[in-house]
């Protein structure tokens, strides 16, 4: 096919995270805008909703320039409230933050739309679905106003929307714009994530599982309809992982068109001399907060294991992660030290002031200090599942412990008022990660440690863990990364070998640590989206054809 009949000559992405670090799409955007910028340029243009009000957005520079002549009307004629600027992000895409409160009042006749054209079931609603559904609008209605105001009927214009979040957006412009070509990607479809939320059995039963009847059961019926809704009518239906592509034929009646994984941006790892000093600022960092509160001296050799992401407990493998640490603790194997890091945002009240005072006089008598295993106090101490989990397990944290387990229960955003370090910054500072997801569509902190450097464990559950097996067996740690199987009944066995793979990690001579990072920055270099980025021009290729 001739590619200038499908190759967009703009292209639309939105998302609940666009300048609004909340979660991994952020990192799929962040990092995707620089190989999408080359191609596309100004042209390229990112909307995300304006949460800032009158505080400047962290991650976005206000730009005067950019589309002035449209901004002035959109707001005048169109009733929109918007900011247009650029994504600080490699690429500096252009970037609009919108603010969406005002089409609240359209709320009931929108969501009554939506039902009389294409079936989409808002009567169970609840929690943030209004908010997100009413931001869906008002980017459609932007995308709308653009579009008709550069008269863009002789160009090829493509939408692209992240998630049920954003599907309505997809719906309208199918309504008001259908030349307009949509593309709708789900990460991980609601009652997919719901069914593993639940602890019910997703994979064993899967073929078994109705969709709609599940939704039903978990109180999921409005999330679940406009997804599967903006998966049968957008021009181009897309998820990140073969995993998640067979949830989506089942659970909403709809095979993907388009498998689209996602990349990362090598942008983001320092190199040389500069990767080293990183590495080492890092690892000081991460000793001396453990030092502090456990009151004892740790060797500067010992093995640093983290794991990370949002804090659902079983679907990303907290709960195991911890056994597995349990496990390695009581092995007669290990002969290092080792320190367990949960990186995990809980419920946050404040800082440590007892660790912030022993951290500033770099002194703390040699002494414990009082819950030796969290660096920031919970608003629910008593009820935090990790924490519950520790004491379960008889950690101690004791001088005499060959190893000790920290929790870090806050985003690692550079201000956090302990490490006061971005979580790249001290995620370089590892020897190993583990991420034992047992619901994962993709699994980006895998793939962000081996991009670093640090060699990973996840499972045959994660997006990425099956990907990696193009690339290698993922038996082994030394390979870079461990794929280890998992199925919804073998938690014990899990645990048993990630144990082994720390201990394979802990007995690793220099020259093995050497060629293992050798073959984690080979494996990440394969996933990079200069690589990746021919999934999405087939994705365009599909939608423009349909719109068409």
């Amino acid at each position: 096919m001739n590619k200038s009949v499908t190759t967009p000559d703009y292209l639309f992405e939105s998302s609940w995270e666009v300048c609004n670090k909340v979660g991994g799409i952020y990192t799929v955007l962040s990092t995707k805008a620089h190989t999408l910028q080359q191609q596309f340029d100004d042209r390229l243009i990112f909307i995300g909703p304006d949460v800032w009000g009158n505080n400047p957005a962290p991650d976005f520079e206000e730009d005067s320039a950019l589309y002035s002549d449209w901004k002035q009307h959109a707001e005048t004629a169109d009733g929109l409230k918007i900011k247009i600027g650029r994504w600080k992000v490699p690429g500096k895409p252009v970037a609009i933050l919108l603010d969406f409160m005002p089409f609240f009042a359209e709320r009931d006749t929108f969501f009554f739309s939506m039902w009389e054209n294409f079936k989409v079931d808002s009567i169970h609603a609840y929690g943030d679905y209004d908010e997100a559904c009413i931001f869906a609008l008002a980017t459609g209605r932007l995308i709308e106003s653009f579009y008709r105001f550069y008269r863009l009927d002789d160009k090829k214009v493509v939408a692209l929307f992240n998630e049920w979040m954003l599907g309505m957006g997809a719906l309208f412009l199918q309504k008001r714009v259908p030349a307009v070509a949509t593309i709708f990607t789900t990460h991980a479809t609601s009652i997919g994530r719901s069914i593993a939320g639940n602890n019910k059995p997703l994979y064993a039963y899967l073929d078994q599982y109705d969709g709609d009847q599940m939704a039903r059961e978990l109180n999921m019926e409005a999330k679940h309809s406009v997804e599967k809704q903006t998966a049968r009518f957008a021009d181009c239906f897309t998820t990140v992982s073969d995993i998640t592509a067979r949830e989506c034929t089942r659970l909403l009646d709809r095979a993907p068109d388009v498998v689209t994984p996602n990349g990362f941006e090598p942008d983001f790892v320092p190199t040389g001399k500069n990767y080293t000093a990183k590495r080492k600022e890092a690892r000081a960092a991460l000793l001396n907060v453990a030092e502090k509160l456990t009151g004892t001296r740790i060797a500067d050799d010992a093995l640093l294991v983290s794991t990370s992401g949002r804090y659902e407990y079983r679907n990303k493998g907290i709960d195991v992660f911890i056994e597995a640490i349990n496990r390695l603790r009581a092995s007669s194997d290990l002969t290092r030290e080792v320190v367990a890091f949960i990186m995990v945002p809980a419920w946050v009240h404040e800082a440590r002031a007892d660790l912030k005072e022993a951290l500033a006089r770099d002194f703390n008598n040699g002494r414990p200090l009082q819950f030796p295993f969290i660096t920031h106090w919970l608003n629910n101490m008593q009820e935090d599942r990790v924490l519950n989990y520790l004491n379960y397990c008889g950690f101690t944290n004791a001088a005499t412990d060959k190893l000790k387990i920290v929790f870090v229960p806050c985003y690692l955003s550079g201000n956090d008022g302990i490490f006061n370090k971005p979580y790249y910054d001290l995620l370089i500072g590892m020897d190993a990660t583990v991420y034992p997801s047992y619901y994962e569509p993709w699994g980006y902190t895998p793939l962000e440690s081996v991009a670093f450097g640090i060699p990973t464990i996840t499972t045959n559950l994660a997006g990425f863990g099956l990907w990696s097996h193009k690339s290698v067996s993922g038996s082994n740690i030394k390979e870079g990364v461990a794929v280890i199987e998992r199925t919804d009944f073998n938690y014990f066995e899990v645990a048993d070998a990630i144990r082994d793979a720390l201990l394979t990690l802990a007995d690793a001579t220099p020259k093995e640590i050497t060629a293992i990072r050798k073959n984690c920055f080979e494996l990440a270099s394969q996933a990079e989206w200069s690589r990746f980025i021919w999934y999405y021009e087939r994705a365009f290729e599909v939608a423009l054809t349909r719109a068409d």
